[in-house]
């Protein structure tokens, strides 16, 4: 199936900081998240250098998008662990497996 939007969890280098977001482009959002941690760092996602793709889900309305990242964000980070791993056992970077 395709996806027109994303909510997608990005980690800095030691998967210690996490960002959560959510994109109608997800290959370009992490080019944005990389280009601000290596010049302004005016994001949360620049400043903490979250530039590794972790987790991700498509889904095709963008209200669903928004829901789940909300959902997400109010989760403990044990939790949000367990999310990752399952999805991503190793927490290896998905910069360049995302379609």
């Amino acid at each position: 199936m395709f996806y027109n939007h994303f909510v997608y969890i990005m980690a800095n280098e030691y998967r210690t900081t996490l960002y959560i977001g959510v994109t109608n482009n997800i290959q370009k959002r992490i080019a944005q998240h990389y280009f601000d941690s290596q010049n302004t760092k005016k994001s949360f996602a620049g400043k903490y250098n979250c530039i590794y793709l972790v987790y991700y889900e498509g889904f095709e309305f963008p209200k669903e998008a928004i829901a789940r990242e909300k959902e997400l964000k109010k989760w403990r980070r044990e939790k949000k662990n367990k999310l990752i791993s399952e999805f991503n056992p190793k927490w290896e970077s998905l910069n360049n497996q995302i379609i």
